[in-house]
């Protein structure tokens, strides 16, 4: 073990030094809103539960039911014994929601997404992902054993490039992306991704983590990925797509073949929150509007998301913005390399329906006196 001890302890020195070492801090979530974090009541804005449904009284009421009807876990892989009643009922909702034939719930939208890939593309295959795209993306594609081509963030022209020289040499090609760059809150061309991808037969797949209930538009994706911890703030993830397409996906995906089901009680939990989503069409509108309108005030690029990044560059510049915040009662997490490129570490804004308007004037007054002077 010494060895090992040493190895690792080597590593945390280096990462320390350039201020990327990382930790786990506790933070007891009271509302939705605020936080305790070291004894200290913080604001925070950096959590992706845009609706704030968490802590909402019909969502959590559900969880506790399904806990008293269907018991505290799943008991199995799905394809075993774990696919308790309430899964078909969430994937018809998922499924209407998003305009498709069928859907398939995850563990997670990381498992989601490093399973997914695999199953649709592999050995002769081609795989054009863009530069920016989530970690899972980049998990799946690489499990899958495809060519893998990065296209830049967003650049359509430079991804037609890539497909015109390479498509001929593939036996299939998917495309994928994030829709909403969640650290980035900018949203991905979809409608000329899908145009592209169909001149060259082939698939667009996009992962719509941050943009369910809270972005609005169309998705025109033949596969769309999602999850159910953000904006239904439950836990797992999802895909949708047509029926032969998730009967394939249910049969192959070796995340979803090799893992326990979700909870009832989490899978109980997204149902309730669609249905308030459903009730109240305004509050998915809020998160929006109060991102648009801090972005406008700092004269930060227009909000296409509930995410407003601020780039700070440096990472030590980053954390010592994001702890200036704490000490003003503020949550901003900073995000510093690998999660970012080298050279854009950031404070990342997310916004919330609930959020007070007061609270954000001043946090809009602190980010330009204490950060942006």
């Amino acid at each position: 073990m010494p060895s090992l001890d040493h190895f690792a302890k080597t590593k945390l020195a280096a990462l320390e030094a350039v201020h990327l070492r990382r930790s786990l801090v506790e933070t007891a979530r009271h509302d939705g809103l605020w936080v305790t974090r070291g004894q200290r009541r913080l604001l925070s804005f950096s959590c992706n539960d845009y609706l704030n449904l968490t802590h909402h009284p019909r969502v959590k009421a559900a969880a506790v039911a399904a806990v008293e009807t269907y018991g505290a876990g799943a008991g199995a892989s799905r394809l075993v014994s774990g696919n308790h009643p309430l899964y078909a009922e969430l994937e018809a909702r998922l499924a209407a929601l998003k305009g498709t034939e069928a859907a398939c719930v995850f563990g997670s939208g990381y498992l989601a997404n490093a399973g997914i890939v695999p199953v649709l593309v592999g050995e002769g295959d081609l795989l054009l992902v863009d530069a920016l795209s989530h970690a899972c993306l980049w998990a799946g594609a690489r499990l899958s054993r495809a060519t893998v081509s990065t296209f830049r963030h967003n650049d359509v022209a430079h991804a037609a490039e890539l497909l015109a020289a390479q498509r001929g040499a593939h036996r299939h090609a998917l495309i994928v992306t994030d829709r909403v760059f969640s650290m980035d809150g900018d949203l991905a061309p979809l409608a000329e991704l899908s145009a592209l991808a169909h001149a060259h037969d082939a698939w667009l797949m996009s992962d719509d983590a941050h943009g369910l209930a809270v972005v609005p538009g169309g998705n025109p994706a033949d596969i769309q990925m999602g999850t159910l911890s953000k904006a239904l703030g439950s836990y797992g993830g999802y895909v949708c797509a047509s029926r032969p397409v998730i009967d394939l996906i249910a049969t192959r995906a070796r995340t979803l073949i090799y893992s326990t089901g979700l909870p009832p009680a989490s899978v109980a939990a997204a149902l309730a929150a669609l249905a308030v989503i459903a009730d109240a069409p305004a509050l998915a509108a809020r998160p929006l509007a109060k991102a648009q309108r801090f972005a406008r005030a700092l004269d930060l690029a227009p909000a296409q998301s509930p995410i407003v990044p601020l780039v700070l560059g440096d990472a030590a510049a980053a954390l010592a913005a994001s702890q200036r915040l704490e000490r003003e009662g503020f949550l901003v997490a900073a995000i510093r390399p690998p999660t970012v490129p080298p050279g854009t570490a950031r404070l990342r804004f997310a916004f919330t329906a609930g959020h007070p308007d007061a609270e954000i004037a001043r946090l809009m007054r602190v980010v330009q006196e204490s950060i942006l002077a």
